[in-house]
């Protein structure tokens, strides 16, 4: 299968805060991150569906890793898993 990625994956744990204003708030953490999405494990079985554009704040331990959250939309659905695209500003 050719690669058709853009951008190249980095292996990362990020805690992340999902919301939409039919859902509220979703907590997952990422499994990677590139410049063009994440891949995130969600910690419920509730996950928004695929095309839906999401808010999303990424977070440390001790502080927030953006201030303001960042439109992303989400490409794709498996059990509990998100591939998610940033969105442009």
């Amino acid at each position: 299968m050719q690669e058709r990625r853009k951008f190249e994956r980095r292996s990362s744990s990020i805690r992340v805060e999902i919301s939409h204003p039919s859902f509220g708030f979703l907590i997952g953490s990422t499994t990677d991150i590139s410049d063009g999405g994440a891949r995130v494990l969600m910690e419920s079985s509730v996950v928004p569906p695929e095309g839906t554009d999401v808010k999303v704040r990424f977070k440390k331990i001790v502080a927030q890793v953006n201030d303001k959250p960042v439109a992303m939309r989400v490409m794709h659905v498996h059990k509990n898993t998100l591939g998610l695209m940033f969105l442009p500003r």
